[in-house]
């Protein structure tokens, strides 16, 4: 497995990102987590939609909420074609209790903890911290990447307006 040292910051201090960010243009890799009832899921649980992937440390931190917070309120208007998930180290009952007091019931978060899949398979897991980075990665329905980016800066947010552009050019 590569490692990509220096790939993130956070607070401005280099990390070391596991695995590979996946190509635009890329077949999308598979990976398996769990879902907030604790079932193990992969990219074909998810295939009939094109897919926004965000990648984040912890819906429990001030810039994962905002942002998971953001993509709940963007999945209204992207159309009953585009399916948000937010996947985490979290626990699945911790996601599932965050979501609940949050209000956030259009995106479907996911947990990376047991297996790290997820991290890896995208390159985003952070070795020195077995966080994810953040990252957003939009998946066409052929489960081709149309869209990568991994945020340099861990502690910012993701530029939405370039994922949602990415999400509706998938759709066509």
């Amino acid at each position: 497995m590569s490692e990509r040292h220096g790939a993130v910051t956070f607070q401005g201090a280099p990390l070391t990102c596991v695995g590979d960010v996946p190509a635009v243009g890329a077949k999308a890799p598979d990976f398996t987590v769990l879902t907030n009832d604790l079932a193990p899921a992969g990219l074909a649980d998810f295939t009939e939609k094109v897919l926004i992937v965000a990648s984040v440390p912890s819906v429990d931190t001030p810039v994962c909420d905002m942002e998971t917070r953001r993509f709940n309120t963007e999945a209204t208007g992207l159309g009953p074609d585009v399916r948000v998930l937010v996947v985490s180290m979290d626990l699945p009952f911790a996601q599932k209790r965050w979501c609940a007091a949050a209000g956030v019931d259009r995106v479907t978060t996911l947990s990376d903890h047991s297996l790290a899949s997820f991290g890896q398979a995208y390159g985003v897991l952070i070795k020195e911290l077995r966080l994810l980075a953040r990252a957003v990665f939009v998946l066409d329905k052929n489960r081709v990447v149309t869209y990568a980016r991994v945020v340099p800066e861990i502690t910012s947010e993701p530029d939405y307006a370039a994922v949602l552009d990415a999400a509706r050019a998938a759709l066509k």
